[in-house]
């Protein structure tokens, strides 16, 4: 009787294992598709979709947050690379989303936060973080470039150093420059650098 009880529950852990695993989405890979988001709510009280961004040729998803010393020291690179493409015929748009759950990170401190660093990009709350884990986003920051199809060709850091005087490469302006000229960027992935982001748990 022990021996029975004790493999019907194995059976229901490992059923309840594999129900939870079924639940999460499959991280899409580098060409695929790239996930979309809606109405979700930036610092700028509006709402915010992929669709919003049908004009643009490139778009760069960037997860960060407050609270990670990483994403804080990328900050002022992102604000330079909203800089210098601001003006680009192709129309490039960078769009900053917070998913990390934690009170530090909730939609009232973002808007503290944007309106000290003057951000001139979007800067979107997940609160439900559906959209990190439909990307399959861990870390903060963490980015991705969608070309004019929508498909991912570039995942992961920015650059090739968390030190700003030290960068060589830029990930992201290479991967730009690619889906401007409609092909994959030599470089379509590398480890991303950072904060893991804090997810809630689901109850199995």
């Amino acid at each position: 009787m022990l021996k029975m009880s004790s493999t019907i529950g194995f059976l229901c852990i490992l059923s309840a294992h594999h129900a939870t695993a079924r639940q999460e989405p499959k991280a899409p890979q580098v060409g695929d598709a790239a996930p979309t988001w809606n109405d979700l709510v930036g610092t700028d009280d509006k709402k915010h979709s992929l669709t919003d961004l049908a004009d643009a040729s490139v778009i760069v998803v960037a997860f960060t947050c407050n609270t990670c010393p990483y994403s804080v020291d990328y900050e002022d690179r992102m604000i330079a690379l909203q800089h210098k493409y601001a003006d680009s015929k192709a129309g490039i748009e960078l769009v900053a989303i917070n998913s990390n759950g934690v009170a530090a990170d909730s939609l009232d401190k973002m808007k503290q936060r944007a309106n000290q660093k003057h951000f001139d990009f979007a800067y979107i709350r997940d609160e439900s973080q559906e959209v990190a884990r439909a990307y399959g986003a861990i870390y903060t920051p963490e980015f991705y470039v969608l070309n004019k199809e929508r498909r991912i060709i570039y995942r992961g850091a920015m650059d090739d150093s968390t030190d700003a005087s030290k960068v060589t490469v830029s990930y992201i302006d290479l991967a730009i420059e690619a889906a401007i000229a409609g092909r994959m960027p030599d470089v379509t992935k590398t480890g991303a650098r950072g904060c893991t982001i804090r997810f809630s748990r689901r109850r199995r």
